[in-house]
């Protein structure tokens, strides 16, 4: 019998060392091996296996500043494959849709679900059957953390990463008061949804060493220490949920899209194919939102690891609200030609949609310059230029400004081949 039954029961979905675990669906002899998986341009490990964190190599740590060590240890990295890891994100969402219409999506590799209203006699056993299934699917190993607040949920995942003795799973809800302060116990203060390694030592100077001695905390003590957050950080820890699920037509309050260069560039046609690839991606996500951009913000900057650091921010007021590509990036190129200088090597470039409205809520003005004939026709044009995306694959059509120039684009130099997004890159199979 749950002895929190009556309450709020919350699954956390957490993928294992998400990027690795994408790799070694198509790689199963990386299996026992240490594998880190870089960031854009080669630059951090973001993703590291059992093996790899066994050798000391940290999250976020620049990979040259471990080159010896990965030739030592022979350690596989590759290069960011986001497409993959993207489509199989969603493979694992469908999967578990199919629990549950009461889901959020945290990030790309968890999820949590509200599962109170399920007839679920042995959370445990159904989280075990949850797991195996997602691995049959997908091949990704989940952690499953079952508790009555997502914070215990969250807490929950962390220790079953850590505790093979637990099968991927850990049901929280049917353990005592005194079992559940058991694991707080030994769960550093690090491991706490909310605190991280910024505010821990600040915490640990005060006295607090493990996720129990926050739960014991007076309310009024841990809003000193940590704000509003930190008064519902010891009710959540104590079995009471305060964070429920954000709402499911909560609508983005802005819209950005950044790329760090490969090598930086001088070239104009270089940044003009950067802005247009960046435009493409911002403005369709702003469609499939139904919103409509009233502002755009162009940031510029060279690097900040050389000499004579600049960085250039744009704000521009769009005439008309729209979410059209065409008009987005005429408004940002003709503001890159006024800053543009042909002697500045830029490194990174960032454009923001934001004041955005629902695009039902567009309205006429006197003066005339908001035109619902020219709106509808924009509409209609990128909803035909959607389509065919959709149908025949993303950019069969694109802008040709987006072909000026690949020079600015990302070093992938080890990327694994998307086997799931590029005809030419499938796996191929031989039969004797």
């Amino acid at each position: 019998m749950n002895q929190l039954a009556h309450k709020k029961t919350y699954v956390l979905i957490d993928c294992n060392n998400f990027f690795v675990s994408c790799e070694r669906v198509f790689r199963p002899d990386l299996e026992g091996k240490a594998v880190v998986v870089l960031s854009s341009n080669d630059g951090c490990a973001v993703s590291r296996s059992n093996e790899a964190k066994a050798l000391g190599i940290p999250m976020g740590v620049p990979a040259y500043q471990y080159h010896e060590l990965f030739r030592r240890c022979g350690v596989v990295a590759f290069s960011a494959n986001f497409e993959l890891y993207a489509d199989i994100s969603r493979r694992i969402l469908s999967i578990l849709s199919a629990i549950t219409p009461r889901m959020e999506v945290y990030s790309i590799d968890e999820s949590f679900l509200d599962v109170t209203e399920l007839n679920i006699p042995d959370y445990s056993t159904w989280g075990r059957t949850v797991r195996t299934d997602i691995l049959h699917c997908t091949g990704v190993p989940v952690s499953v953390g079952i508790a009555p607040t997502k914070t215990l949920a969250k807490l929950a995942t962390d220790i079953v990463k850590k505790d093979p003795t637990h099968a991927g799973v850990l049901d929280l809800t049917s353990l005592t008061k005194a079992g559940r302060e058991a694991h707080m116990q030994k769960a550093p203060l690090e491991n706490l949804w909310g605190v991280g390694r910024r505010l821990g030592p600040r915490l640990r100077v005060e006295g607090l060493q493990s996720a129990l001695d926050v739960a014991r905390l007076r309310p009024t003590r841990a809003r000193q220490l940590m704000g509003l957050m930190g008064m519902r950080m010891v009710m959540e820890l104590n079995g009471v949920s305060c964070h429920g699920f954000a709402p499911r037509e909560a609508a983005q309050q802005m819209i950005m899209r950044g790329r760090t260069f490969g090598a930086d560039r001088r070239d104009f046609d270089a940044l003009e194919a950067a802005l247009a690839n960046l435009t493409a991606r911002a403005t369709l996500e702003a469609r499939r939102e139904g919103r409509l951009a009233q502002r755009i913000a162009l940031f510029l900057s060279t690097s900040k690891h050389k000499p004579d650091y600049r960085s250039w921010h744009e704000d521009i007021i769009l005439p008309m609200p729209t979410a059209d590509t065409t008009r987005v990036l005429a408004a940002l190129l003709k503001r890159l030609a006024n800053i543009y200088r042909a002697d500045t090597a830029y490194h990174r470039a960032v454009i923001t949609l934001y004041d955005l409205i629902p695009e039902a809520a567009l309205q006429l003005d006197l003066l005339g310059a908001v035109q619902a004939s020219v709106h509808d026709a924009s509409r209609a044009r990128m909803a035909a230029v959607d389509a065919i995306n959709v149908r025949f694959g993303s950019h069969t059509i694109r802008y040709a400004a987006e072909d000026l120039s690949r020079s600015w684009q990302p070093k992938h130099g080890s990327r694994s081949p998307r086997y799931v997004s590029s005809w030419d890159e499938l796996p191929e199979a031989y039969v004797h």
